[in-house]
């Protein structure tokens, strides 16, 4: 299709293809030409994937959320864009490219002739016993966690930084701990409420008294547009070292202090019964950045993603048919937890003379 084809599919009204049709044709091994094995196909909460023999194909889901708007084709056209563009930093040959999903006269197809009714991301399909979530319950060795830690030093030298005015960043922290905390203390929810306040009420002192080295990390503009979800289900370890799925969908989400990345990193180790992985990490991303291998604002962000992942886990039981919806509660305790375990380490240093 044509540049300009394509803006006059963009101009005419969308063709309604309902997302059950899509999801059944590209699960079919007749989609794909020449493809002998079955399909796999995984649902996320925003897309659906599809592992077609080398390849995977992701499809986006045509719902608005409020961190995300996939809810037009044009919408998720520019959205599997940014996807490609984005990854392409830390996952070059992953990412292959975006192909139209088209409807002709003989049905659905990828690419051909036809009008456009949604857009796919193409990839390649990567070896799941590389991904570092499987290997931090096998073994993960030093010279490997190295070279992820040189490649995320690397990433954050050169990742664009991203400016916010000092008193609008204090206030952003200001309403991400509200959001947490009025989630996490709904009674609806079922967590212990005791252990949510004195979490809550130590990140708000440690703000209230320690906010001046928030301000000056975007001074020194330590803000950057980084990956914005760096788990170990989305780094693979292999001869060279590749991580998905950035937040493409959302800038805001994606500017992180990379103390904050490698935070959450280092969490998620710990999480998964690597504790010395995650320390390893943080000591040679922090040494290659020349930062502090103590600095506290490590323990605030720590904490905070906890308190994040504890409310994000725990929102699944507030959907109308949460998927494994035993899973939710059991996740959210682990991790508050954690920021229990780092809220101790803020509410010493508060406490000295």
């Amino acid at each position: 299709m044509t540049a300009q084809a394509a803006s006059l599919a963009d101009a005419r009204p969308e063709t309604q293809v309902p997302l059950e049709a899509k999801v059944r044709f590209l699960s079919d091994a007749a989609a794909y030409p020449g493809l002998r094995a079955p399909v796999a196909a995984h649902e996320t909460h925003m897309s659906w994937i599809f592992l077609a023999g080398q390849r995977a194909y992701k499809l986006k889901k045509p719902v608005r959320l409020p961190y995300l708007d996939f809810s037009t084709l044009a919408l998720r056209e520019a959205a599997c864009r940014a996807e490609l563009r984005l990854n392409r930093r830390l996952a070059r040959d992953v990412y292959l490219g975006v192909e139209p999903l088209m409807r002709g006269p003989g049905g659905l197809s990828i690419g051909g002739d036809g009008e456009t009714v949604d857009w796919l991301v193409v990839m390649r399909r990567l070896d799941e016993a590389d991904v570092l979530e499987t290997r931090l319950k096998n073994h993960v060795r030093p010279a490997e966690l190295d070279r992820l830690a040189a490649t995320l030093a690397r990433f954050y030298r050169h990742a664009s930084p991203t400016w916010i005015s000092p008193a609008a960043h204090l206030r952003g922290w200001e309403l991400a701990l509200a959001y947490d905390r009025r989630i996490l203390l709904d009674p609806r929810l079922g967590l212990p409420r005791g252990q949510v306040r004195w979490i809550d009420a130590v990140l708000r002192r440690f703000l209230k008294a320690e906010g001046g080295r928030l301000i000056e990390r975007v001074r020194r503009r330590r803000i950057v547009d980084a990956h914005g979800d760096l788990r170990p289900e989305h780094v693979w370890m292999n001869a060279t070292i590749r991580i998905i799925d950035c937040l493409e969908f959302s800038p805001i989400l994606r500017a992180n202090d990379p103390l904050e990345e490698i935070a959450f990193l280092d969490l998620e180790c710990e999480r998964l019964g690597a504790p010395a992985a995650g320390r390893r990490l943080r000591e040679r991303v922090l040494f290659a950045l020349g930062e502090r291998v103590d600095d506290p604002l490590y323990a605030f962000y720590r904490c905070h993603r906890a308190m994040l992942r504890a409310r994000l886990a725990i929102a699944h039981r507030l959907e109308a048919h949460p998927r494994t919806p035993e899973k939710w509660p059991r996740l959210a305790r682990a991790y508050l937890d954690f920021a229990q375990a780092d809220a101790l380490k803020l509410a010493r240093r508060l406490t000295r003379p």
